[in-house]
């Protein structure tokens, strides 16, 4: 019944923050994934509640006795309608400015259609090089994850001494930067 009533008010992310702060006595848990298709592609969320793109990993906040890994696949689940198999943890991070801990998991994609919600626009997804823009951490997680996944020599990328950086796009320029200027 409250977590009915809290997601009809609507409240601003920065107003569900402060709130939730005030009743919880120490960190707030959640969950971020990176979830993969069959084409290794990624799932990205449109938030109503993010600034400029909007766009990010799906992921939510930890409910009581709840496991990290259903918690992601709930709250994926509630936010757009689709069903994940969440199948490994793979990163604890601490934020201490927002009293934080995030855990990231990894999945893939098992089915569904997308349902619009009061805070997913939008959810698709996308290969690597035409990820929208992104917070720094997000694209940092998603590239490990994904190196992690793939072979050894990563086949048919252009070296440093074949590019020009000025003609980069700005999340070239990113990727580029978080691979060490070795490739692109």
């Amino acid at each position: 019944m409250l977590a009915k009533t809290w997601k009809k008010l609507a409240l601003p992310k920065s107003v569900q923050l402060a709130a939730m702060r005030a009743t919880q006595d120490e960190f707030l848990i959640g969950v971020t994934g990176v979830i993969l298709n069959d084409k290794n592609e990624i799932l990205l969320c449109k938030h109503s509640y993010r600034g400029k793109t909007g766009w990010s990993l799906p992921g939510g906040y930890i409910k009581s006795k709840e496991h990290p890994k259903e918690a992601l696949a709930r709250e994926i689940e509630e936010e757009t309608g689709l069903i994940v198999r969440v199948s490994e943890q793979y990163n604890l991070r601490t934020d201490r400015e927002a009293a934080r801990i995030d855990i990231s998991l990894v999945g893939e994609f098992i089915g569904g259609e997308f349902r619009k919600s009061h805070e997913v626009s939008e959810a698709k997804f996308f290969a690597f090089q035409d990820l929208p823009e992104l917070m720094q951490s997000q694209l940092v997680l998603i590239r490990n994850v994904l190196d992690k996944n793939q072979p050894a020599g990563r086949q048919g990328q252009k070296k440093n001494s074949e590019i020009d950086i000025k003609k980069l796009t700005f999340l070239d320029r990113v990727k580029f930067v978080m691979r060490g200027g070795d490739s692109i």
